[in-house]
């Protein structure tokens, strides 16, 4: 059968008025936000040399990455998945800073499959990134950031789920694993299944003491996680007990700087596990079963473009916060009608209604000025010697 002209590929999706302009509104709204906390902002290509947009990132941001081939050069490229490491490479490469650089960004990312994020293969991205500082300080700002952009889009009753990945991380060292039973382990992990994960640490001949702990991962999940955690994971190693250390530093400050926000943690929560090297965050709002932003700590990306930095940051695709907004509406779509006319004056009126903020639709001959879809409700007439603006 033809497919209609007029169709868009399966996750392909536009935005149409006045959606756009509420769209682009709450973009200026957040880059504005993050300005004023000292973010600047950066805007790379869409396009890269795919080995660049693939660092350190793992293999699921390849699978969901667009690859083409240059025709000048015969390279592969690819289309950009996601803009954070981008982002590394000017904080890296481009600008050199010593000193903590702080830089945000907003553009469609294009994924070859919808990852349940945004529901969208071509996301708007908006985030920002923190570099040059170790500090679960700067995680700190990461998320009050976070949680103060969810806000400015009007979400209500937004919750945080924290972890860190440094913790399955000791446990695969200390169990002595090679990356083929790390990834069984993290893929059973992210299924949570007990049985599952028992019957592959007896065939791995992890060693009790730390097959017990790793079996009561998916279990350290909620409110008292942390508690739990200093009493099953006791035998672990200290690089596994610095990083719940740093979780639970990180969490006494969110608690005080954001004494309302509830606060949850997962410490079998790997999103991005590859990607990441310590602290893991999202928010999350009642009644959507996916997060509605996430970030974290990515300390190594850096290093592939000559200088490794400590990093950590978030992001979240305006799309989705629009469709979950409950306080941002597109600005009225008030306007002037001014009909055709070759009439100076008339020209010199709409100049200064213009300059004034007005929009003003110029008609054309034959134009119907009571057409609605203009979106005008006042008219620009010819009265008593002077153009003057009336009400329709």
């Amino acid at each position: 059968m033809q497919r209609e002209k007029w169709l868009l590929p399966e996750g392909i999706d536009e935005v149409l008025p006045p959606q756009a302009a509420a769209v682009e509104q709450l973009r200026r709204s957040l880059l504005d936000l993050y300005a004023s906390w000292g973010y600047q902002l950066v805007s790379p290509p869409f396009v890269e040399y795919l080995d660049s947009l693939l660092i350190n990132t793992g293999g699921d941001l390849d699978l969901k990455t667009f690859k083409v081939i240059d025709q000048i050069t015969g390279h592969t490229l690819g289309v950009r998945a996601d803009i954070t490491t981008q982002a590394a490479r000017i904080d890296a490469h481009q600008l050199r800073h010593e000193g903590v650089t702080r830089l945000c960004y907003a553009g469609t990312v294009l994924h070859t499959r919808s990852d349940g994020f945004a529901g969208s293969r071509a996301p708007l991205q908006v985030g920002a990134e923190l570099y040059g500082h170790s500090g679960v300080e700067s995680d700190l700002e990461s998320i009050c950031l976070m949680l103060e952009s969810m806000q400015l889009a009007g979400l209500e009753d937004i919750y945080i789920d924290l972890g860190h990945v440094g913790i399955f991380r000791g446990l695969v060292r200390q169990a002595g694993l090679d990356s083929q039973g790390e990834l069984e382990l993290f893929n059973a992990l992210q299924r949570k299944s007990i049985p599952e994960i028992e019957a592959l640490v007896a065939k791995l001949g992890i060693s009790e003491e730390v097959a017990q702990m790793l079996v009561a991962l998916p279990e350290l999940s909620g409110d008292d996680a942390l508690d739990q955690a200093k009493q099953l994971l006791a035998a672990a190693k200290a690089d596994v007990k610095s990083a719940l250390t740093d979780l639970e530093r990180l969490a006494q400050l969110v608690k005080s700087r954001l004494p309302e926000l509830p606060l949850h943690f997962d410490l079998a929560e790997l999103r991005g596990y590859h990607y990441h090297t310590g602290v893991v965050f999202a928010a999350f709002v009642p009644g959507l079963g996916q997060e509605v932003a996430r970030g974290g700590r990515y300390d190594d990306i850096g290093a592939a473009f000559g200088r490794a930095r400590p990093a950590c940051g978030f992001s979240t695709d305006l799309k989705l916060l629009m469709r979950l907004a409950k306080n941002v509406e597109p600005d009225a779509i008030n306007g002037i009608f001014a009909p055709w006319s070759d009439d100076p004056e008339q020209h010199q009126a709409i100049e200064r209604l213009r300059a004034e903020g007005n929009r003003v639709v110029m008609g054309l001959p034959g134009q119907d000025e009571s057409n609605g879809e203009m979106g005008c409700n006042n008219t620009l007439v010819h009265r008593k010697g002077s153009w003057t603006v009336m009400a329709n």
